[in-house]
């Protein structure tokens, strides 16, 4: 565990301070059991297990739950320098129903980082890899200053 609280397994490589920063603030990661299992700029790479909780009426995952993790990998991707740095906006295409007990992984890859702005894409997929649940493209941009914690 990690000092917020996320999980983190001890053979990945220890993640940068800026990834750290972020992870310590990360409430609705936590909430969520995300792992961040690796980071740095422009890449990230996360998991998350599907819980009972996270399933809507059809008994599959929420389409809202599979964005948050995507959308969490471009954020810890993208937030490689001291500059903040926020989503802007993002296309997601969901290809497969993830269920209660699937474990997803989320990889994030830039295509485009600039000074000022990035464009990522996130494959969220089955631990396996077999089975690609969602495709997602985002944009950011880094920022003078965000609200801090309250």
């Amino acid at each position: 565990m990690t000092a917020s609280g996320l999980r983190r397994t001890s053979a990945r490589p220890a993640l940068p301070p800026e990834a750290q920063a972020l992870l310590a603030h990360d409430s609705c990661a936590h909430a969520h059991g995300i792992t961040v299992d690796e980071a740095g700029p422009g890449y990230s790479l996360l998991s998350m297990a599907v819980r009972p909780d996270m399933l809507n009426s059809h008994g599959i995952c929420h389409g809202g739950v599979i964005f948050l993790l995507a959308d969490t990998a471009l954020a810890y991707a993208a937030s490689s320098g001291e500059a903040p740095t926020v989503s802007t906006g993002a296309n997601i295409h969901y290809l497969s129903p993830a269920r209660s007990g699937d474990v997803l992984t989320a990889v994030c890859r830039a295509v485009h980082q600039g000074a000022k702005s990035g464009v990522y894409d996130v494959v969220v997929t089955t631990e396996d890899g077999a089975t690609i649940v969602a495709t997602f493209r985002g944009q950011s941009l880094r920022t003078r200053s965000i609200a801090t914690p309250r």
